[in-house]
């Protein structure tokens, strides 16, 4: 499955290091997943389930919250309302580069984070918690030694999982200060709990109460034989495929007709570094995605097309379009247009159209083969046509390219 990393601003101003899986093929929705206490994206239990769910069409975006993994920051700082803070700028970053998320995911603390931060987060059709708590404040039982230090001394070292943590009184005071069951109350979103019977970390009870305090729609499953963590392999494939299949019910799916209501307007199209290889990039329209690379000759690995390859194919599609538009139009027996481009570097002197006299210019041939019984009449007005499509124009006149840096 394609994976991308990259970065994006917190809700404090640091970079929080994250990841997206997307599918091989179309994308039918975006997930947003939040991962357990001190955790990090790349814990098994969420990459496990994030490139299962890739692999059924939904494309995850996990992160580290700050101070964990690669993000920046201090832990010490970080409280829960950050975190959820910071889970609706992951949201935003979705909506902007991509699409917003239709399906929020939480593990543990992150689980009840996603509670938290759903309703700002108006996009999201479906949540999911797996093995939440009820109440934030549950998390000091795994410091509950500490406690009192934490109140009487204002920061204190604890060991979480076998690594040292500092938690300040600012973190106690923050999750005592969440009722979260008054999320859940005014959720109005779909909501998929799902909890180990067993879970020794956080009691199905905890399940129970989200439970019976959501509004319907709701829905429970048990994950028998799990552990807290989803440590099993199958253990995680079965949460995505649960999932996968309860979320379709509530997340708009992506249809011929929805495609062409998209076609209408104009849209971002997005490129991002995947790090794999020296150039390959994710190139993003909508629902679609493609692959950008260089040949091998040029240090690439040849994974997709090239820069120029992008803009003849735009420029061919448009003048095959243009002209089937005309064709259909005017009824002429035009059955199939083939076009053919090729970009090269010409000394400016050998042109004798062009304006510009010295140096080298860009030069694109394009080739146009026409099937069907057409007269010499309208093959020369076909032609003529295809010089008049909109990307043709574009490249043939003034463009203005606004570059600034994202915020």
């Amino acid at each position: 499955m394609p994976h991308e990393r990259f970065q994006f601003t917190g809700s404090e101003g640091q970079q929080l290091a994250a990841a997206l899986d997307t599918p091989d093929g179309a994308i039918h929705a975006y997930a947003l997943f939040a991962h357990c206490f001190t955790c990090g994206k790349d814990v098994l239990a969420a990459k496990r389930i994030a490139v299962a769910l890739a692999a059924k069409g939904i494309a995850v975006l996990r992160f580290d919250f700050t101070g964990l993994g690669s993000s920046e920051g201090d832990f010490a700082n970080s409280t829960f309302s950050s975190n959820v803070a910071d889970l609706v700028r992951a949201a935003d970053h979705l909506r902007q580069t991509r699409k917003a998320p239709a399906i929020l995911i939480g593990h543990s603390l992150g689980g009840a984070a996603i509670l938290a931060a759903a309703e700002h987060i108006p996009d999201a059709k479906a949540v999911v918690t797996i093995a939440a708590p009820s109440d934030p404040a549950h998390v000091t039982s795994l410091f509950k030694d500490s406690v009192e230090d934490i109140r009487k001394l204002g920061t204190v070292e604890v060991s979480l999982a076998g690594r040292p943590f500092r938690i300040k009184r600012e973190f106690l005071d923050d999750i005592a200060e969440h009722g979260l069951m008054a999320h859940v109350a005014k959720l109005h979103k779909a909501l998929l709990i799902m909890h180990a019977p067993a879970d020794d970390t956080v009691s199905i009870d905890n399940a129970t109460k989200i439970f019976v305090t959501a509004k319907h729609p709701k829905s429970f499953v048990s994950l028998a034989d799990s552990d807290h963590l989803l440590t099993g392999k199958r253990d995680a494939a079965y949460v995505a495929d649960v999932i996968a299949a309860w979320a379709e019910r509530y997340i708009d799916p992506v249809t011929t007709e929805a495609a062409a209501d998209l076609g209408e307007a104009p849209r971002n199209v997005v490129v991002r570094e995947t790090r794999n290889g020296k150039f390959q990039q994710t190139v993003t329209v909508g629902p679609h995605q493609m692959l950008a690379d260089e040949p091998v000759a040029a240090g690439g690995e040849d994974s997709g097309a090239g820069p120029y390859d992008f803009v003849l194919a735009g420029l061919g599609a448009c003048t095959s379009m243009t002209m089937r538009l005309y064709a259909d139009r005017k009824s002429l027996p035009l059955e199939r247009t083939t076009v053919t481009l090729m970009h090269s570097k010409i000394y400016a002197e050998d042109c004798a159209e062009c304006e510009t006299k010295a140096g080298m210019l860009d030069q694109i041939e394009r080739v146009i083969t026409m099937e069907g019984p057409l007269d010499a009449e309208q093959r020369k007005k076909l032609m003529e046509i295809a010089d008049k499509c909109p990307v043709h124009r574009t490249l043939t006149s003034e463009i203005h390219i606004v570059t600034k840096a994202a915020d």
